[in-house]
């Protein structure tokens, strides 16, 4: 993969009525920071949530803030890490994360750059690993086993199977940064000068890019 620049990408949800997210990759000189933002509309109650991730030169992270606007008002949560050793934002320890290396968080897939990045498959590998997921936007936080499979690149993108107990198995695409371009059944990159609406117009019409 090539060495991430500045990276920002767009998302539009397809499991939820409406949902559009930004995100962007960014390289530091001690690692590397993923900042996104999504708004989401979901059986009539709506919510915005931002998050940001910093990580190690090897992928691993060091911290994770998300915060959530919703009809409850802000919530948010912050941890750190060091070493797989996790603390919450009073610095008390997390015996059940230890051993994570990756945070995942349910609100556009950057996150998902992190384990491929930090794994780096081959073709035919697989590796199965603990994460702590945050959910969104309850902001639950959970240790959970994943498995990442790489296969053979298709159309200029890499292809991952990514697939856990709690939700199955989905597809990803990846461009060359690790970013996720398609995520089956979550999530979409649109297109450069693509808008949500003509994208929701494209799928209504049945003319979408799947």
């Amino acid at each position: 993969m090539s060495s991430p620049k500045e990276h920002p990408a767009a998302w539009a949800r397809t499991d939820v009525p409406e949902g559009l997210g930004l995100g962007a990759l960014m390289p530091e000189p001690d690692g590397y920071r993923l900042e996104a933002g999504e708004a989401v509309v979901d059986g009539g109650a709506g919510y915005f949530v931002r998050f940001g991730v910093r990580a190690d030169l090897a992928w691993a992270t060091r911290e994770v803030r998300v915060e959530v606007v919703s009809a409850r008002g802000l919530t948010s949560v912050l941890l750190n890490a060091q070493g797989g050793h996790w603390t919450d934002a009073d610095g008390r320890p997390l015996p059940e994360l230890v051993g994570c290396l990756d945070v995942d968080v349910a609100a556009t897939p950057l996150t998902n750059t992190l384990p491929i990045r930090r794994l780096g498959l081959r073709p035919g590998e697989y590796r199965d690993i603990a994460v702590v997921w945050i959910d969104v936007p309850s902001l639950r936080v959970r240790r959970v086993r994943q498995r990442y499979t790489r296969h053979p690149a298709e159309n200029g993108l890499e292809v991952y199977t990514y697939r856990d107990p709690l939700h199955g198995e989905y597809r990803l695409s990846v461009d060359g940064d690790g970013v996720v371009v398609d995520y089956e059944r979550f999530a979409r990159r649109l297109r450069e000068g693509e808008t949500a609406v003509e994208w929701s117009a494209g799928v209504t019409s049945g003319v979408a890019d799947g």
